[in-house]
């Protein structure tokens, strides 16, 4: 109990210190995870909408690889941009390894399943009849597309947060692709980690209570905006 105690009492002392080496690590995660998460959002959305309305072949089967996918470790997908952007690589030209960048590319390939995935599932809950209208009343693709969006705004809002949550506290891809260097791509995860193999497992647990709160107060602010979309 006395750990854990004094693991809050850390936390609360960084938090209120304004531990300069805090905030580099918490500005860091937040870049990274909101960057692929906009990027996934701007690949998933239109994904989802396009799977959901189009029939083609192997559309079930494509379904069924996102669906799979949204169990991918982060370990395999290190593993796969790793091999694409090291100096071996194809990408390798590019440097991009040890980088934001990487990082983010990582972070992206692992959500995009999520987005997809749950945007077909919202999108596939709306009664046809919706399109159909929006067609008969003379609007066009993009507006039929927008009447969609509204009507399943909070799925793709849910969708979103859920992506969001899943790479801010991801470390396999972080550790991997980003090197874990201290004030460029040393995130809250990679810190926490690093800090347990120093044996520093008091400053471990604040790093995870900070963690926790800046997460927390993120979907707090996602949610707030969901709210405001239902007025």
């Amino acid at each position: 109990m006395d750990f854990f105690i004094d693991g809050i009492l850390s936390a609360l002392l960084l938090i209120g210190s304004l531990d300069a080496e805090l905030i580099s690590i918490i500005c860091v995660s937040l870049k990274v995870s909101s960057s692929s998460t906009l990027i996934a959002s701007m690949l998933g959305v239109p994904a989802g909408f396009i799977i959901a309305f189009k029939e083609f072949f192997g559309k079930r089967l494509l379904i069924t690889i996102l669906n799979t996918l949204l169990a991918l470790p982060t370990v395999v997908v290190g593993l796969f941009v790793y091999a694409f952007i090291s100096r071996r690589g194809i990408l390798g030209p590019l440097d991009l390894l040890y980088t934001q960048t990487a990082m983010i590319i990582g972070q992206v390939i692992l959500i995009v399943p999520i987005v997809t995935t749950f945007t077909i599932s919202a999108v596939s809950r709306i009664d046809d009849r919706y399109r159909k209208t929006a067609l008969t009343l003379g609007a066009d693709s993009l507006q039929t597309a927008w009447v969609i969006v509204r009507e399943v705004r909070y799925g793709l809002m849910a969708s979103i947060i859920l992506a969001f949550g899943r790479v801010i506290a991801e470390v396999g891809i972080s550790m991997m692709l980003g090197g874990n260097a201290r004030g460029f791509t040393r995130t809250m995860t990679t810190a926490m980690a690093l800090e347990y193999d120093k044996g520093e497992f008091v400053l471990s647990v604040a790093l995870g209570i900070v963690l926790l709160s800046v997460s927390f107060a993120v979907n707090l602010i996602f949610n707030y905006f969901q709210g405001k979309t239902r007025v």
